[in-house]
């Protein structure tokens, strides 16, 4: 597939200078780990329904992938084809990136939850010429799935699946008719660190998906100061509970460690209590998720007085960590909560620091990594004092290259700044903190409702499990309130009892939500953002 990249030149210019981006690729950090630590753990993945574990060496994954790049070239697979898996955190995942890399082809991560009417979009945008999944996830038949939509797309030209039986079996996969002599004919292969490697779909928090690329160096340049600046190296082990076919697991899961030469533990289905398990038994120091993996795992250490004695690290995205979250989880865990802020687009943007004061770490999402700036903006595009909210721009090393077939949706304007569609205020010291999405934004009666903060607060309340709030209609205000809530098992909450907590809070009356409603959960992406375009739609069809 030809892809437009016309402003990478200029960009390439200055991030080479700068540093920024080193023209390295996992290819290179793959090499490195297989020669000086072959026989080292480099994955560590489980088929929690089928009760399997799999341990694999760099050698193992290096051999591997070899393999699967050897049988995709053989049937046709090459630079710029895209490959889609959509598959859990197993060990096929990781060997299928890795052997897409060494054919020049784009790794296209899909999450389980899609179905056919969304694989029919993603797959025909991106001419998909194979796609893997699984016989089975959790009671779901994606064989049966993606033999339909393969009868649809006459671009998808094979359907591989893990588990599966015959020529389809992933496992042919693994017996290529290259052997040995094709293994060092892929070694003549070079990627540009400037190839597109990886297409993405937004997770659809505002319901439109919209195709994410990145390149190496777009990729790489994240993580190199993300990783100093959270002290990760070649002897951490690194767990992950989050979906790799999201931006976080997949960077910070799959990329990540075989960056560092450091180990990494898949989780495919989150348990808080397998978390814990896999945690102590093998000896892990770094983990990341959203806020409910954060909450569950605090919880169940908590309740049960397990410990987590090797765990140093827990940096939570994808949401506002509520400011008593980072306190209980720093208690219980006994590890660095770090916050920290970012999109597909360009991965962690922020983070807080593990030495930084206790105020950083509770009331803020980080600061900018080197290599990336951010500023906060008004209507008209001029920088805004510390303190007032607007809406955050970012650029820098990171940033994505684009939206498959799609640049007029870019947001970047002729400075390089990226427009996120998030409301944010920045410290004096160039902390921010997430105020919502520009869509999330209440404003009643003219004033503009700080939903983080109540959201904060309400998540204090001895009852309360999780919460959101959204806006809805209102002839008069034009918007009021509504807090969507989840309890702790066995509680009640009226309506008057949380106007009561609120105001005791010392809260302006007119920040306090005007509706209360009690839900079993609220609708999430699988990476644990709360969909609160969902949310307002409920609210707006039950509105008076």
């Amino acid at each position: 597939m030809k892809l437009e990249l016309d402003s990478l030149p200029k960009r390439r210019a200055a991030m080479r200078e700068s540093g920024h981006w080193q023209d390295i690729t996992l290819l290179d950090h793959l090499a490195r780990a297989v020669a000086q630590t072959p026989g080292k753990t480099a994955l560590v993945a489980n088929q929690s329904e089928q009760g399997r574990e799999r341990r694999f060496t760099y050698e193992e994954i290096d051999r591997l992938s070899d393999f699967v790049a050897l049988s995709l070239e053989e049937r046709g697979v090459g630079h710029g084809d895209v490959v889609s898996f959509q598959l859990p955190n197993w060990w096929e995942f990781t060997i299928l990136h890795l052997a897409c890399l060494k054919l020049g082809a784009i790794s296209n991560p899909l999450m389980v939850i899609f179905r056919e009417r969304e694989l029919n979009f993603m797959l025909g945008l991106a001419e998909t010429k194979v796609l893997i999944v699984p016989a089975k996830f959790r009671n779901f038949d994606y064989a049966a799935m993606a033999a339909s939509v393969q009868a649809q797309l006459r671009s998808l030209q094979h359907v591989f699946v893990v588990g599966g039986e015959g020529e389809q079996s992933f496992d042919t996969l693994l017996k290529p008719k290259g052997g040995e002599e094709g293994r060092k004919r892929l070694r003549d292969r070079k990627l540009s660190p400037d190839d597109v490697i990886q297409l993405l779909y937004t997770s659809g928090t505002t319901g439109e998906p919209k195709g994410v690329m990145h390149t190496s160096n777009t990729m790489l340049s994240n993580l190199v100061p993300f990783a100093e600046r959270l002290h990760l190296g070649t002897n951490d082990v690194i767990h992950m509970p989050s979906p790799m076919a999201h931006q976080l697991g997949f960077m910070y899961g799959l990329v990540l460690p075989i960056m560092l030469g450091a180990t990494a533990v898949l989780q495919d289905v989150f348990v808080a209590q397998t978390m814990a398990a896999q945690i102590t038994q093998e000896g892990a120091t770094f983990t990341m998720g959203a806020t409910p993996f954060l909450n569950d795992l605090t919880e169940y250490v908590e309740r049960t007085g397990t410990s987590t004695p090797t765990l140093r690290v827990f940096v939570s995205a994808g949401a506002p960590i509520p400011r008593a979250l980072v306190t209980k989880a720093r208690q219980a865990l006994g590890a660095a909560i770090i916050s920290a802020w970012g999109m597909s687009e360009n991965g962690a943007v922020t983070t807080t620091r593990p030495e930084d004061p206790e105020e950083k770490t509770t009331n803020t999402d980080g600061k900018a990594l080197p290599g990336m700036e951010v500023r906060v903006v008004d209507a008209n595009g001029s920088v805004l004092p510390s303190g007032e909210e607007g809406q955050l721009q970012v650029r820098g090393c990171s940033n994505f290259v684009g939206y498959l077939k799609r640049s007029e949706l870019n947001n970047i304007n002729s400075d390089g700044w990226f427009d996120t569609g998030d409301i944010a205020r920045m410290d004096e010291d160039g902390y921010i903190r997430i105020a919502g999405r520009s869509k999330d934004i209440i404003i009643r009666g003219g004033e503009n409702i700080p939903v983080v903060e109540i959201e904060g607060i309400l998540f204090k309340h001895p009852k309360i499990s999780s919460v959101a709030i959204v806006g809805y209609p209102d002839e008069r205000l034009g918007e009021r309130a509504c807090a969507y809530v989840t309890l702790k098992e066995g509680t009640t909450l009226a309506f008057e009892e949380m106007t009561s907590y609120l105001k005791e809070q010392k809260m302006a009356v007119q920040y306090i939500p005007e509706r209360l409603e009690i839900v079993d959960e609220l609708p999430r992406t699988p990476s644990g953002k709360i969909q609160k375009f969902k949310l307002r739609e409920a609210a707006k069809g039950t509105s008076h």
